[in-house]
């Protein structure tokens, strides 16, 4: 059984990868395109309006996607009735950002009022699709979450590219509402496909994606929701604030200290720098959470004698225990590629893809700065996916204190970072860093402590590079700065040849 869901959970999260890759490739063509057409200002605008749908969403069902992961002896079904919740809480939560939003002194930018409300809408047509979205996470069909992530994804850009086009085309200024518009194709193509795609199945499997009692018991409320998944969505809920906190704080310190040509530079570097996160390091992350929870999780035998915690399959934990460490293995070799050669690589592909235009404006100081964040940002996702599926309610009570001090600490580095330094989007981007490197040593701590004390052994120390490894890191930097006059004169291609060249060998040497 473990065996089938470590091989499933593979094979799925390289299919999501190949699919993230494919539908990345062409809405980043097309963004490109969109960035000839855009200001940094109507950028930071769009960030702000995205910032909303992110917040209404992660308060609405973030807590109660991570309970659902947990094993229920209501099967699929129980975690189905526990999404209905989530569309609930859209409506007021979604209301209640955007009378905030409309309350602050929001930027005047022609339809942003307009666009808000679609966003409102939004909310709620994709929350809709989290029956079908749950139902696709408890039977790991990863084929239909890529298809629904790619389609949607494709018809976001394209709604978006082609409204800006026509308005270009019509000599009309619609300020945000091609962005408004395509974030609603995007959740509306999600629920259309997870709906469709789920309910042959549900009739297969004899589910439904509509509400539905399961037995009277005490271990239900109304019979329809699971008391202990209830209790652990509860306890999560101050957690996942705190994390959106964690998460969302660096939007939150740009809209306040920033200008919106600030916050549009910092959004770019943000979108490109978070790109192999958004292809790569989330379809790992969301396929090892649902593993580990599988491969942690006690026999329902075992948890009726109260007895599940000491008498886990100590193969499974085994297995468990190799895959993190493989996974947080591969990061930290590939952290050491991003820190000898992406702060030089950064600002000359950015200025490649998005021309001189953005780069003049200090985006590509901004994006070398964050290529020393993603592999952070790696470890801390797929860290934090192993606490998510194995923590008690108590140990995660116990992580939403520690990630209290987190954010003061987060808050304290962007006020050094950003006030007393000066360092404008770059101080922020290094916050960032200070954010993730805390929440790695706390879960990296949890993963220890909980194998030792179901007799696996997990080295931390196994997890680094070889000391030879990391002392070429420190040269590369170096030798790529000597160099550049090697190939400087030939402008920007002989730059990304001699860059390429030296990054090349350095990643074989690994």
């Amino acid at each position: 059984m473990s065996d089938d869901a470590v091989a499933a959970s593979a094979k799925g999260a390289t299919f999501m990868v190949f699919v993230q890759v494919g539908s990345r490739a062409v809405t980043f063509a097309l963004n490109q395109i969109l960035l000839r057409f855009l200001s940094p200002q109507l950028l930071g605008v769009a960030v702000q309006l995205e910032l909303y749908i992110i917040s209404a969403l992660y308060f609405s069902r973030e807590s109660l996607r991570i309970a659902t992961q947990r094993r229920s002896d209501g099967g699929v079904q129980a975690a189905i009735n526990m999404s209905f919740l989530a569309i609930a809480a859209g409506l007021p939560i979604g209301a209640l950002l955007a009378q905030i939003y409309l309350g602050t002194n929001y930027p005047d930018v022609p339809y942003l009022t307009t666009a808000l409300r679609i966003n409102e809408l939004t909310v709620m047509v994709e929350l809709l699709s989290e029956p079908g979205f749950v139902a696709v996470q408890q039977n790991m069909l990863y084929k239909t979450r890529g298809a629904a992530e790619a389609t949607a994804v494709i018809m976001k850009t394209l709604t978006t590219a082609g409204l800006v086009l026509w308005g270009r085309h019509m000599d009309l200024d619609l300020g945000v509402l091609p962005f408004a518009a395509g974030e609603l194709a995007y959740s509306a193509s999600l629920t259309v496909v997870y709906l469709t795609q789920t309910a042959p199945v549900a009739r297969l499997k004899e589910f439904t994606l509509l509400p539905k009692k399961i037995k009277p018991s005490t271990e239900y409320a109304f019979s329809l929701f699971s008391k202990p998944l209830l209790y652990l969505g509860a306890s999560l809920y101050l957690q996942t604030g705190i994390k959106w906190l964690l998460t969302e704080g660096d939007k939150l310190l740009v809209s306040a200290f920033a200008t919106l040509e600030d916050q549009g530079m910092y959004a770019l570097s943000a979108n490109y720098g978070g790109l192999i996160a958004r292809m790569l390091f989330r379809p790992i992350e969301d396929s090892s959470r649902n593993l580990f929870a599988k491969l942690c999780a006690a026999p329902a035998s075992e948890k009726a004698n109260g007895k599940g915690e000491k008498r886990k399959s100590t193969n499974n934990i085994h297995q468990a225990a190799n895959i993190l460490r493989d996974l947080l293995r591969v990061y930290s070799i590939a952290s050491l590629i991003a820190f000898a050669v992406g702060p030089t690589a950064a600002p000359l592909l950015l200025q490649l893809v998005a021309g001189s235009r953005w780069t003049d404006s200090g985006a590509g100081e901004v994006l070398a700065t964050y290529c020393y964040c993603i592999p952070l940002l790696a470890i801390n996702g797929v860290s934090e996916a192993f606490v998510a599926a194995t923590a008690s309610t108590k140990e995660l009570q116990y992580q939403s204190v520690w990630m209290g001090a987190f954010s003061a600490g987060f808050a304290i580095s962007a006020y050094v970072f950003l006030r007393v330094l000066e360092m404008g989007a770059k101080g922020l981007v290094l916050a960032n860093c200070v954010n993730m490197a805390l929440r790695i040593v706390f879960n990296l701590s949890f993963a220890k402590r909980f194998f030792g004390r179901n007799g696996v052994e997990f080295k931390l120390m196994d997890l680094l590079p070889n000391i030879y490894a990391v002392g070429m890191t420190a040269v590369v930097p170096s030798l790529l700065a000597q160099s550049q006059g090697l190939l400087g004169r030939y402008g920007l291609l002989g730059n990304l040849v001699r860059v390429g060249m030296i990054g090349g060998l350095f990643t074989a040497f690994l």
